[in-house]
């Protein structure tokens, strides 16, 4: 029966409606299971929490379930640390397994059962040829391939090699396990596929216990069979794999999982492929898996992205059948959205130059209101302190400023965020630099915002902190780590690390408000005119760090288009 969170909602998607189709003609009973399969050789990036999003979303909008399985059949690359980061991933995205975390390698023992059934009908074979062997007799997709000398080995012997092999008789390359299909077909996933290879390898779950360890192709078909997934959810590279899904499912007579093809996530400015992210880890030239510029989950979660934003983000692309690629600005866009409800406003001064009020007593001080977020009501209000001294952001004055500049210049008055309207009278500058050092404004004690007497309008507003309660921090402003649309659309020779954005990271000395003292790594807040910003974990001892999240709009299009 159609789950009763569906009956009233629209199918939006290829996939949803075929699964309400196969609902309403009673496939699989009406039963719903889908899998997130992970393998367990890197951390998740965004890529994949799409993936997560759709087999985890379609499990419950379908009253189904999603089992987590970790696809751990290459030894070599895969660690526990991967393991840990991942269900961290995902727990943190705000999916729940349940007691349905599984391992490929649970059913190794199965697996090698499945191969030896194979080889007793006939359909798999033990090959002497070394792998470059094997790939030289593949033929090409216009030219068949030849058929391996030991393709039609007795059953008996095949059998006897398979052991050997388990047993750890044979060197690595010595000797694979090819299923025996068509050496014509013009699927080369077809011909003649290696199921089994030797490797000596411990395992991080099963130790030595295995000389030989099955392809991915051959354990993710069977493990989705042996947990009765009925819908196998797969980017469109597997799209050629699918007749050897098939074709192992139907040979071993096993359940019937389904694989369908979607459009795996492709974003401007971004790498989304393992190894190249790999590369960039070992070459240094992130910091680590986490660095914020990475598409890590776990980078994007330390820059100070939340799990709403990156599913509504998943929401937003939706679920196609044919790769294209998405603006990461449509991302960037997702977690300003959800910020903008969030975040409390502060107000931080990037790069601070001093003002001094002159009519404003020395030792004075007055502590002001300010609301911590306009959208949030239930956010409530701080107070901030004011005073004869405050730092302003240098941009936000101009010894000539142009005629639609309305910040702060030589005669010209604007608001302070908060507090009063100032005019400046004068500024100093450095002899040798020529820059600002100081600005000397008069304010007005009549136009304290919420009780002003004067009715003045002016058309800026500046944010400020008070110099006295000024709190250093130090503030890392993170870009888009590459300058060109598609880094991976590549001419011969040339390499995709060459576009890495130089400016990608800049970290500078600024100042905030001291309302963001006790803060911890994770929360976030509006520098108001500035951007979402976020508490790294790297601060310790009262000494703060924050990442910028996203800018208040996108200026990278303007900068860069």
């Amino acid at each position: 029966m159609e789950s009763e969170s569906v009956k009233n909602k629209e199918i939006l998607n290829f996939i949803e409606q075929i699964i309400g189709e196969d609902i309403r003609n009673h496939k699989n009973e009406g039963r719903v299971q889908t899998r997130f399969p992970p393998e367990p050789n890197g951390y998740l990036h965004i890529g994949h929490a799409k993936s997560m999003c759709l087999n985890f979303g379609v499990a419950e909008k379908f009253g189904g379930t999603c089992n987590l399985r970790f696809d751990d059949t290459n030894p070599e690359k895969e660690d526990v640390e991967y393991v840990d980061s991942i269900k961290e991933d995902i727990r943190w995205l705000g999916f729940d397994w349940g007691d349905r975390e599984f391992y490929a390698s649970d059913y190794f023992d199965r697996l090698y059962e499945f191969a030896v059934k194979l080889i007793q009908k006939g359909k798999a074979y033990v090959d002497d040829l070394s792998s470059d062997e094997i790939a030289a007799t593949k033929g090409t997709p216009t030219e068949p391939g030849k058929e391996s000398p030991y393709r039609n080995r007795p059953v008996e012997e095949n059998l006897q090699l398979f052991e050997l092999m388990k047993e750890g008789k044979f060197e690595e390359g010595d000797k694979a396990l090819r299923a025996k299909i068509d050496m014509a077909s013009p699927n080369m996933h077809m011909r003649d596929p290696v199921i089994y290879r030797i490797k000596k390898v411990p395992h991080h779950r099963t130790g030595n216990k295995w000389n030989i360890y099955p392809m991915y192709d051959f354990a993710h078909g069977q493990s989705d069979a042996i947990e009765q997934v009925t819908y196998s959810l797969c980017t469109l590279e597997f799209e050629s794999h699918r007749p050897l899904y098939d074709w192992l499912i139907e040979n071993l007579e096993i359940f019937p999982s389904r694989q369908i093809e979607f459009a795996r996530l492709n974003i401007t400015n971004t790498v989304l492929s393992k190894r190249k992210l790999l590369e960039l880890v070992n070459g240094g030239y992130v910091n680590g898996w986490d660095d914020p510029r990475m598409p890590t989950i776990s980078g994007l979660r330390r820059r100070g992205y939340t799990p709403a934003s990156i599913r509504n983000f998943a929401d937003r692309i939706g679920v196609a059948k044919r790769d294209g690629m998405i603006d990461v600005a449509l991302l960037e866009f997702s977690v300003r959205e959800d910020l903008n409800k969030t975040a409390n406003r502060i107000m931080g001064i990037l790069d601070p130059v001093k003002v001094v009020i002159t009519n404003y007593p020395e030792e004075g001080e007055e502590w002001l209101d300010a609301i911590n977020n306009p959208e949030n009501a239930a956010a409530g209000s701080r107070k901030i302190s004011f005073s004869r001294e405050i730092f302003i952001e240098r941009s936000d004055f101009m010894v000539d400023p142009p005629r639609k500049f309305f910040r702060l210049g030589p005669g010209r008055e604007v608001r302070l965020k908060h507090a009063y309207i100032i005019a400046c009278e004068d500024y100093k500058k450095d002899p040798a630099t020529g820059e600002v050092t100081e600005i000397y404004c008069k304010y007005d004690p009549d136009t304290r915002s919420g009780a002003d007497k004067t009715g003045k309008k002016v058309k800026g507003t500046l944010s400020w902190v008070s110099v006295k309660h000024a709190l250093p921090v130090e503030v890392r402003l993170y870009d888009r780590l590459f300058s060109r649309m598609d880094p991976l659309a590549l001419q011969e020779g040339d390499d995709f690390k060459n576009y890495i954005n130089p400016d990608s990271l800049k970290t500078i000395q600024s100042v905030v408000e001291p309302s963001v003292q006790g803060a911890k790594p994770g929360d976030r807040f509006q520098f108001l005119r500035q951007g979402y910003f976020c508490i790294d974990p790297d601060s310790s001892g009262g000494n703060l760090i924050f990442n910028r999240t996203a800018t208040l709009r996108d200026t990278w299009a303007k900068k860069h288009g």
